[in-house]
Formats: structure tokens, C-alpha cells, sequence
């Protein structure tokens, strides 16, 4: 945790973005044309986690929402040129790292993370997804 707040501190000191906000930049930079469902799979999250997040990033200028050249039903996401200067000189989240790590574990270490998580979390009696890493909650969430 201590390492996710301290790239989360860089994120915003250097660039003015959560680390939140500045994984999702970097994922849609390394994988344009992605949909929200498809980002929300790559970041971990879930779709309406990361959807707050866009928003915001469409909101400031810094991810465009189009439609899919090949399917008009679906959007996709893409960076701006704005964006682009930025991840110029972007460090690279922790995040990244710490998927690389959970994805590394074994099965059997991954099935006992997962049930410790779901323990912790009815224990807390939190409701609904959570927001993404150091990315402030939504208004409905109890905690």
C-alpha cells in the first residue's frame, strides 16, 4: 500500500492526476481502442469504478470516446495529444507492478488471496465496488 500512495503522490505532483487516473492513461496508451468493459478487465476493476475515472479523463482532455469503426453500438477509448505529452513524462504506477505480482502467484496462493479479500470486505461491510486505488469514492458507497 505504502508503494500504490507514493506513486499515487508522484502522479499528482508531477502531473496533476490521481494514480488512478494515471494507470488508466497508461493502459489505454499501451492498448487504444479499448472499451470501457475491456479497460475495467485490464485495470482489474470493475466497469463502474473505472468508469468514474473516465469520466473525468474525458471531462479534462485527456481521453476521447468514440465510436468503434467497426461496430457503432460500441465506443472505444483513445488518448488526446494533450494525453500524449503527458505520459511522455508519466513514471510509470506501481500498479502495473503490483498485477504482475498477484498474476505471478500460484493458484492455490491467488484462491487463498481471494477468499482473505472477500473475508476482509463482508467483515467491513462494504457495498458495491470499490473505487479504484487512491481514487476518490463514490457518493453511494458505504464504508
Amino acid at each position: 500500500m505504502q508503494t500504490l500512495r507514493e506513486g499515487a503522490r508522484q502522479a499528482e505532483a508531477a502531473l496533476k492526476l490521481s494514480g488512478a487516473q494515471l494507470f488508466v492513461l497508461q493502459i489505454v496508451g499501451k492498448t487504444p481502442g479499448l472499451s470501457l468493459n475491456e479497460l475495467a478487465e485490464k485495470t482489474r476493476t470493475h466497469q463502474s469504478s473505472v468508469s468514474v475515472v473516465v469520466t473525468r479523463l474525458v471531462e479534462i482532455g485527456l481521453l476521447k470516446r468514440d465510436r468503434a469503426a467497426d461496430d457503432a453500438r460500441r465506443m472505444v477509448l483513445s488518448l488526446t495529444a494533450k494525453s500524449r505529452k503527458l505520459l511522455a513524462r508519466a513514471p510509470d504506477v506501481p500498479q502495473h507492478r503490483l498485477i504482475a505480482a498477484v498474476e505471478a502467484l500460484p493458484k492455490t496462493a491467488l484462491a487463498a488471496l481471494a477468499k482473505s479479500l472477500r473475508s476482509i470486505t463482508a467483515t467491513l461491510e462494504l457495498e458495491g465496488p470499490p473505487p479504484m486505488f487512491f481514487e476518490a469514492p463514490s457518493k453511494k458507497r458505504k464504508s
